[in-house]
């Protein structure tokens, strides 16, 4: 006798019936690592709880994580106690946590924080051998997956803020036990080009086993020791990586690393504009300053140039020449007034006036004047000159008498 079919859901349901029916699984507490950890806007977290040989889907509603009185995390080590069941829509059974307990550190973050300490104590995160990343690099170099959202995101957003950059891209693996030495290769290749000015490296969000090739030390030692300027790019906002923490400079996620490697062109423009205006107005006021400063340099050139100062020495000798004939003139009015001042003085001795007065002069035989009746004697002969003529005379008499009063020439 053929079997009726069932359908997809009957199963489902089915197999859901017989998980709730079993006394184990009803009711169960499962001791495991979280990874995948997410908490969804709607309030529920979703994880996975795993060891070392196997893993399950674990899910813990609003309502029974709201009692929580500490935080989930990838790499904690809980004991969740709760119920297996089937989600019937995807056919997958998961355990439905009502309760969890702190178990400890997963070995797996355990050995993280490790090796963190470790290559911290060793200088490797120091900002000090940090090497800065250029402000417009020509050519950005890209190590991650060919086919993941990552290199769309940074291609695209680079692409978007600044056209001129070229993009090399190296696919290699981002998870998995051989993807640690293809990321070192692509950073070794890249780092020993000389038209790379930037490596970006990193890869979308995930547990801390699919981040795990950006927790390799290799890794890290490989990163520390390039020249050329490293972002890493790995994971969401939340996830921290030892790749994180030895790279040049670390972005929550691709695209921000996109972001921060290169300038937004459009600003760029609006700076370069502003600066340009700036500069003209700069220009324009210098050329008005010297404008200005050659106007006064004219001006004084005007004011000291030799045919200027040639036609003030002009005037100035010209006001000499005029001091100096007023001085002449002023000095031979005065010679003349004294001349004529002389010539009334010896107008005044002259005999000839005397004589034109009346008065007589008496010389004697040799023509010398007599002054007094000492200069002559009885029997001398003189002679007196008158206005028309001369009388010579022969002294026959002297008579001393009274001075006579000189008369006034």
């Amino acid at each position: 006798m053929e079997l009726k079919p069932l359908k997809v859901s009957e199963v489902n349901n089915y197999i859901k019936r017989i998980l709730l029916s079993d006394m184990v699984l009803s009711n169960i507490s499962v001791e495991g690592e979280i990874s995948n950890f997410k908490h969804h806007y709607s309030g529920h977290m979703y994880f996975s709880l795993k060891d070392d040989r196997g893993k399950i889907k674990a899910v813990m509603f609003k309502g029974d994580n709201e009692r929580l009185n500490f935080k989930l995390e990838d790499g904690m080590k809980i004991i969740a106690t709760g119920y297996i069941s089937v989600y019937e829509r995807e056919g997958e059974y998961q355990l439905y946590v009502k309760d969890i307990k702190a178990s400890g550190i997963g070995e797996l973050y355990k050995a993280f924080e490790e090796l963190k300490n470790r290559l911290e104590k060793e200088g490797l995160f120091s900002q000090e051998n940090k090497k800065q990343i250029p402000s417009m690099p020509r050519k950005i170099g890209v190590v991650t997956s060919s086919t993941g959202a990552a290199i769309r995101d940074i291609i695209t957003i680079i692409k978007r803020r600044f056209p001129p950059c070229n993009i090399l891209i190296y696919p290699t693996l981002v998870q998995g036990i051989n993807a640690p030495e293809e990321i070192c290769k692509g950073l070794e290749y890249l780092d020993s080009r000389d038209d790379i000015d930037l490596i970006i490296t990193g890869r979308g969000g995930g547990s801390i086993e699919e981040l795990f090739a950006f927790n390799s030390e290799k890794l890290a030692r490989t990163i520390y020791k390039l020249k050329t300027p490293v972002i890493s790019a790995v994971g969401h906002e939340t996830d921290f990586t030892i790749a994180d923490f030895v790279a040049d400079l670390r972005a929550p996620t691709p695209s921000a690393a996109a972001e921060l490697a290169v300038p937004d062109i459009t600003y760029l423009l609006k700076e370069l504009q502003n600066k340009y205006d700036e500069l003209k107005n700069i220009m324009h006021k210098k050329i008005r300053d010297y404008k200005l400063e050659l106007e006064n340099f004219d001006t004084k050139l005007n004011l000291f140039s030799p045919l200027n100062q040639l036609k003030d020495k002009k005037i100035e000798i010209d006001n000499i020449f005029k001091d100096l004939n007023y001085i002449m003139e002023k000095k031979l009015s005065e010679k003349k007034a004294e001349l004529q001042e002389l010539k009334g003085k010896l107008e005044l001795l002259n005999p000839n006036m005397a004589i034109d007065r009346g008065y007589g002069i008496i010389v004697d035989n040799r023509d010398n004047l007599v002054k007094s009746i000492d200069n002559i004697n009885l029997g001398d002969k003189i002679g007196i000159i008158l206005k028309d003529g001369k009388i010579l005379s022969i002294v026959d008499n002297i008579e001393k008498g009274e001075k006579i009063d000189e008369f006034s020439l």
